[in-house]
């Protein structure tokens, strides 16, 4: 799949299963993309991604939560993981 758009690339990261935050998820955009994305931007894909359009072009399941959201332990902000059939 050619990566096109924030969802993609956002999709693309978290699809590895493991916990990012906002930060490290734009951080690692910029670095393979070159292109720089807010918090708001992150936020605004991570919540695409619960979104019935990105659940069929992504093949994530249609009716159980995606995206678990946690607290980071002694810090600030949240750390998201997408789950799904790829990384249950």
């Amino acid at each position: 799949m050619k990566l096109t758009s924030v969802d993609d690339f956002v999709w693309r990261c978290m699809s590895d299963g493991r916990y990012w935050t906002f930060w490290e998820l734009r951080d690692q955009i910029y670095k393979v993309t070159g292109n720089y994305y807010g918090e708001p931007t992150i936020s605004a894909a991570i919540r695409n991604l619960r979104k019935e359009p990105a659940r069929v072009k992504y093949k994530l399941p249609m009716m159980d939560e995606v995206i678990i959201k946690k607290r980071i332990t002694g810090g600030k902000g949240y750390q998201y993981k997408l789950i799904g059939e790829k990384n249950g």
